[in-house]
């Protein structure tokens, strides 16, 4: 199956624009909703919720203590490629008791992101997780926060035991030429791997 549903797969010359749907995943405050907006040619659909007390007992923030809202079910983007491509973005919430939306959010995508913050990369095990057990292409995107990289990309790879073929990316998720470039990367890894060029991740 190809992208958008058709059998033939993306092919530039053909004139054709097609759609595909591209999910943005990763851990509780790594940026996902700043990703999906960077890039985004809309004005971003996000279901940010101010965070109250109640979250408290829930919610680690630890990590990042000045965050005061939380996607509750989804962020949505859309950005145009070139002429014959356009990627709808869609961004997962990153706490656990919201990952029973995942299954849904996932269904009909071509590939993701999975978005890591090196501060806390024990976060990003779940998503690299389910990516590999649902056979779904899926590179990951070191965001460098301050414009900072902290680690190794290579020291990155191995913390996660993602595979060889797996790209792994530095990225800033507040630019947009640099959230742009982490979809190209990806849209070409999914086309080799669909043209047999890489083996599964799995």
């Amino acid at each position: 199956m190809g992208f958008g549903g058709s059998d033939e797969g993306y092919r530039r010359p053909s004139g054709r624009v097609t759609s595909s749907k591209i999910v943005i995943a990763g851990g509780f405050g790594v940026g996902k909703t700043t990703l999906v907006g960077s890039v985004s040619e809309i004005t971003p659909l996000t279901t940010e919720a101010i965070m109250t007390s109640a979250s408290a007992s829930v919610d680690d923030l630890a990590g990042v203590p000045g965050k005061s809202t939380t996607t509750v079910a989804m962020d949505f983007g859309r950005i145009t490629i070139d002429q014959d491509l356009i990627l709808y973005l869609f961004g997962t919430p990153g706490q656990t008791r919201f990952w029973f939306m995942w299954d849904e959010l996932v269904r009909g995508a071509i590939g993701a992101i999975v978005l890591v913050d090196t501060r806390r990369l024990a976060d990003c095990f779940a998503a690299v997780d389910f990516f590999e057990h649902r056979g779904l292409p899926y590179l990951v995107a070191v965001n460098c926060f301050d414009g900072v990289q902290l680690h190794q990309l290579d020291d990155v790879r191995e913390a996660l035991a993602v595979g060889p073929q797996v790209p792994v990316i530095p990225c800033d998720a507040r630019s947009r030429e640099s959230t742009k470039q982490v979809l190209i990367t990806l849209v070409e890894y999914v086309l080799k791997m669909r043209r047999g060029a890489v083996a599964p991740s799995r």
